[in-house]
């Protein structure tokens, strides 16, 4: 479904990403891990167009979609929720929602997607006429994530989900990512929590300083010598 083939990405002269390559299979979830200025946020912006690629190639479904325009990407069904939510904060819950169903086939099917997210996160039908800027950050995510699942995309980007977030939250919202797949949903898991993502993971990348380290199935990657005295504690 997706493919990176030497992928480079700076920010201005500096350059941040190194020849990644990387895929993701229809279906699965794959998580991108590493600490602090690895460059997974980078790798989140450069695959929804918000930053620009010097070199290498992003195939969706066969597509090159390198350096096209975020609106571009995301009408071909790639959605990126994005560290810090960014939400519309004065509007309400439901009117975060109802942008999400900003194409035609969402719109059409828009109630039954809204019922999903109502069973995923209860609390925002308990408060959808609710400011979206008075929620805390646990419901703020909640809204960002079902804004996302609103357009009915293909594949879902999570650029960060537990960030500042109590353990329990992080666990539901992990939860429901998985819930994802058996909607049909190809799921890309941003996260500097290695044990979380790979745990609901079928396979991991492990980045460091802008470039892949280590890949393989989670379970391994959980059991690496490596992986475990840098980032599990060990």
């Amino acid at each position: 479904m997706l493919e990176l083939r030497n992928v480079n990405v700076a920010y201005g002269s500096t350059q941040v990403l190194w020849d990644i390559n990387l895929h993701v299979e229809t279906g699965e979830i794959v998580s991108i891990v590493g600490g602090n200025g690895a460059g997974k946020t980078t790798i989140a912006r450069a695959l929804s167009g918000l930053l620009p690629v010097m070199s290498g190639n992003i195939f969706l479904n066969g597509e090159d979609i390198a350096n096209q325009a975020s609106h571009v990407i995301l009408g071909k069904g790639l959605v990126h929720i994005p560290e810090g939510r960014q939400l519309f904060t004065d509007m309400t819950i439901y009117e975060n929602l109802e942008l999400g169903a900003f194409n035609k086939q969402a719109r059409a099917n828009m109630n039954k997607s809204l019922k999903q997210v109502y069973e995923w996160f209860p609390k925002l039908e308990e408060r959808s006429s609710q400011l979206a800027g008075t929620l805390s950050g646990g419901e703020q995510q909640m809204v960002a994530i079902a804004r996302g699942y609103m357009s009915q995309p293909k594949l879902i980007l999570f650029d960060e989900p537990s960030l500042g977030l109590a353990p329990n939250i992080v666990d539901h919202i992990l939860d429901v990512a998985k819930s994802l797949t058996k909607q049909g949903v190809t799921v890309i898991l941003v996260e500097q929590d290695v044990r979380k993502a790979l745990r609901i993971s079928d396979r991991g990348y492990v980045l460091e300083n802008g470039r892949v380290r280590l890949e393989g199935k989670a379970k391994e990657l959980l059991e690496n010598e490596d992986v475990k005295k840098a980032y599990l504690g060990f």
